[in-house]
């Protein structure tokens, strides 16, 4: 994961998702929210009282359940789906950014299916700073709306 951005000059957040072999970013606007509870866990912030992410590997780990790992599975008509895979065989159903929150608090690997690669993420030179610059520059020039009807958007 390469980190949470607000895009100007609407502030809609984006997690931006980096495919570790290769130079494909996957960008997923998601809510204000769910963008601070992944800046959070990102950053290694330990909130005073547990925040809802926290809650949730804390009631996984009383009943002795792991998360395997996240996996963002599909992208149809413009939103983004994703399953949290548990070392019971239990896939549950969770909007990317809550699965991404989670993956952050329990060390789980964030895994995203080709088939979303192919169809969402923009191509980045990985040893070319410049480019990786130049996306960035991109991102605080577009929102969601400029993708039209089919804009990637995030659900469960």
């Amino acid at each position: 994961m390469v980190g949470v951005r607000l895009e100007l000059p609407q502030t809609q957040p984006v997690v931006i998702l980096r495919e570790r072999e290769g130079g494909r970013y996957l960008p997923i606007w998601i809510g204000e929210p769910e963008a601070s509870a992944i800046a959070l866990a990102y950053e290694g912030v330990v909130p005073a009282r547990p925040l809802t992410h926290d809650l949730l590997r804390d009631v996984l780990v009383a009943l002795e359940a792991m998360v395997v790992e996240v996996q963002i599975t599909e992208l149809r008509d413009g939103v983004f789906f994703a399953d949290i895979v548990l070392d019971r065989g239990s896939r549950i159903s969770a909007r990317p950014s809550d699965g991404i929150a989670l993956a952050l608090r329990t060390g789980s690997p964030i895994l995203v299916a080709d088939s979303v690669l192919d169809s969402a993420a923009v191509e980045v030179a990985e040893d070319e700073q410049d480019e990786v610059e130049r996306f960035r520059e991109f991102l605080d020039q577009i929102s969601p709306e400029d993708f039209g009807p089919e804009t990637p958007r995030e659900s469960r």
